[in-house]
């Protein structure tokens, strides 16, 4: 064998373990993350499943009692259950939000249609026309001056409130 291909079957056999390097850690939604790549800096150590050089994380394991006496008691990963939960009531907020916007622009058309009428009555009005009104039999009739002088009066309060 020719020592320079020994030479390169070490130097491979040293150099695989870095090229197999996994980290697996959980990040701050619970998700569990896999990557050839070191954790960002701001996931704690106690996160870090597994990392080149640390043994594996065995969930069965027990802490010795002096780690779990230095560090305070940290709030569990959420459950799948919680997850759900905290899902679905993000989701009915969302719909309730969703819900009041479509009401309120449908108000606000609504008020909008109100004001155009309001003008046009306005209009109609200041331009002298005869107008025609309709009893509860359906049969055709035309304002007197005091009906046209009250019309003018509620057309007059909703134009004040148009803007």
């Amino acid at each position: 064998m020719n020592p320079r291909n020994t030479l390169l079957a070490v130097l491979l056999l040293v150099t695989t373990p870095l090229a197999l390097a996994q980290y697996m850690w959980i990040d701050e939604k619970g998700v569990k993350q896999l990557s050839d790549r070191p954790p960002p800096p701001n996931v704690p150590e106690k996160r870090i499943l597994k990392a080149p050089g640390k043994p594996l994380f065995n969930p069965n394991a027990t802490e010795p009692e002096s780690a779990a006496a230095d560090t305070p008691a940290a709030k569990p990963a959420p459950t799948l259950a919680e997850r759900n939960a905290d899902f679905n009531k993000r989701k009915a907020e969302a719909a309730e939000t969703a819900k009041q916007a479509a009401a309120t622009a449908q108000r606000k058309a609504d008020e909008a249609a109100n004001c155009n009428a309001a003008r046009q009555n306005q209009q109609a009005l200041d331009q002298g026309l005869r107008l025609s009104t309709y009893d509860k039999n359906g049969e055709r009739g035309y304002m007197n001056d005091e009906q046209r002088e009250e019309l003018r009066k509620n057309t007059q309060k909703v134009l004040a409130e148009c803007k």
